[in-house]
């Protein structure tokens, strides 16, 4: 009997705290049209900023400055599902490259890895560009995704299409 009393208290404190038990709008009939208002007026900016968070959105550019591709190289990738990206080194500067990914130009800064592979990022977009012999790889480590695959240059792809002749003869 006394837990059920205790749940039973419980449960009144969490329905008044969470205002169920509104006064008759005849008790303050001055006060609820205003409540009412400043209730309104504070759930819809929260719904909004909520419907925000939710979206999943492109990586931002609009803190992160185009860089200056002139007198550079590009290589271009062809990815999985039709994804393009354009890659601009530079024989000046290689602790940095320019990548163009859906139409906006980032500057990734290299990392240095163990395992020999090319990885560059961006902590302000989260992109990051991982080069291996075979292809390449573009991931969004802000939303914890991949964002193309199996990008391949024209001379990778070409090479593995040789070396794959080269093992039927």
């Amino acid at each position: 009997m006394a837990t059920t009393l205790k749940q039973l208290l419980a449960a009144c404190t969490l329905l008044l705290a969470a205002g169920a038990f509104a006064t008759p709008a005849s008790a303050n009939s001055s006060d609820t049209p205003s409540k009412t208002a400043a209730h309104k007026a504070n759930t819809k900016p929260k719904a909004k900023a909520k419907a925000k968070k939710t979206e999943p959105a492109e990586p931002t550019v609009a803190d992160d400055p185009e860089p200056d591709v002139t007198g550079s190289v590009s290589t271009e990738y062809d990815c999985e599902q039709g994804n393009k990206i354009t890659i601009y080194t530079s024989d000046k500067d290689d602790a940095h490259i320019a990548l163009r990914w859906k139409k906006h130009l980032h500057q990734l800064d290299r990392v240095g890895t163990t395992t020999g592979a090319q990885r560059f990022e961006n902590s302000k977009t989260g992109l990051i560009w991982i080069g291996i012999p075979a292809k390449g790889i573009l991931l969004d480590s802000k939303h914890n995704r991949q964002l193309a695959n199996e990008c391949k240059s024209a001379t990778q792809s070409a090479s593995a299409g040789g070396s794959s002749l080269e093992k039927k003869s």
